[in-house]
């Protein structure tokens, strides 16, 4: 054959055809793997309805925790690594997430094209090494969480706003207020102090009013001058709303995607319910509260004025996925009575900021 010239074609080889099948099926049935099955299309992030969820908020990591605190990084990585086909346990934020994946599903079965539905973005300052553990976790719960913001050891709240995020939950409550400055809905999530069953159909969110839904002018009033001003004020100004809270946008967002089903004729088979659960009195000052929202043309499916009771309790009739409060009183009373409670570092009662406790230090979300 003169130098240059094109080589022949070989035949191939005696076995050379059943060597190499194995091998081609052992990728396919790796990429297979890859793709997801009977998923939906992840929706654009400026359409969807979009949940930030740190790693610790929607799995139990206290072992981890543990590791990084007493160990350092490395530790916590090479642990991580070691442990990666092992699933995390469900934290406080996934009995949550699981209902906004049922909503999304009764959302897509009345607008298969839609893409206003809620969007699962899982937020971390892992190190990326991490991220196949929380990928197997993911996939061993059969979660829809395609979005993962990776900031191996820096904030991930920087980030958040790109993402469009309606609402933001960490265990962590540095990384809370940092979102609570940029003007981002966020809370702390807490875990119950015993197991309470919840709704697997009907996604249920209660708020607190005032510092949460409204601002803190009203808790301002009482703390500087007494329940009987604050009477007195909330009667006098019963007609002009209320100035907006850390999470209103968030009710709003609810609000939207449960007029989609009310415009289908299902106001009464609804898969999102809303509450009010405020200590305020119903006569003396919850005019102002419902005439605000009615302002904003919002409301929530129920109203439950305390006239300063306990939460709790009430808290366990309605069994939500979980309950906003500006106040570690009420988020504390509520995890004793077997609710998911988070806490809005926002308003006046925040002076001065409580210290976070040990299991609150800041770390690998």
């Amino acid at each position: 054959m003169e130098p240059g010239a094109p080589r022949e074609p070989r035949e191939p080889g005696p076995g050379a055809e059943t060597a190499a099948a194995p091998h081609w099926e052992e990728a396919k049935t790796f990429y297979d793997n890859l793709a997801p099955k009977k998923k939906p299309k992840s929706p654009k992030p400026q359409n969807a309805v979009t949940i930030a969820v740190s790693s610790r908020a929607l799995f139990r990591m206290e072992e981890e925790q543990r590791i990084y605190t007493e160990q350092g990084v490395e530790e916590y990585v090479r642990y991580q690594l070691e442990h990666e086909n092992e699933p995390f346990s469900p934290g406080p934020a996934f009995p949550f997430v699981k209902a906004l994946e049922a909503v999304n599903r009764r959302l897509r079965e009345l607008y298969p094209d839609s893409e206003d539905v809620f969007d699962i973005v899982l937020v971390t300052n892992n190190h990326a090494q991490v991220g196949v553990r929380l990928i197997n976790s993911i996939n061993h719960y059969d979660l829809f969480i395609e979005r993962f913001c990776m900031t191996g050891g820096n904030s991930p709240i920087c980030y958040l706003k790109a993402y469009h995020t309606n609402l933001y939950l960490s265990a962590d409550a540095e990384k809370v207020r940092e979102a609570i400055d940029e003007g981002i809905a966020a809370a702390t999530i807490f875990s119950p102090s015993r197991d309470v069953a919840v709704s697997q159909s009907q996604l249920r969110v209660a708020f607190d009013g005032d510092a949460v839904l409204f601002s803190d002018e009203s808790e301002r009033i009482v703390k500087a001058h007494g329940l009987d001003r604050f009477f007195e004020h909330e009667k006098a100004h019963e007609n002009k709303p209320l100035a907006q809270g850390p999470l209103k946008g968030f009710l709003e967002a609810l609000g939207r995607l449960q007029k989609k089903f009310y415009s289908k004729g299902l106001r009464l088979e609804c898969p999102i319910r809303t509450y009010l659960v405020t200590a305020r009195s119903a006569a003396s000052s919850g005019a102002r509260a419902l005439k605000t929202l009615r302002s904003w043309g919002l409301e929530t499916d129920e109203a439950l004025f305390l006239a300063g009771a306990p939460k709790g309790p009430l808290l366990e009739k309605i069994r939500p996925h979980i309950f906003f409060d500006d106040q570690m009183f009420h988020v504390a009373g509520a995890q004793e009575m077997g609710t998911v409670a988070a806490h809005v570092p926002y308003g006046v009662a925040q002076t001065p900021r409580r210290t976070a406790p040990p299991n609150e230090a800041p770390s690998a979300q």
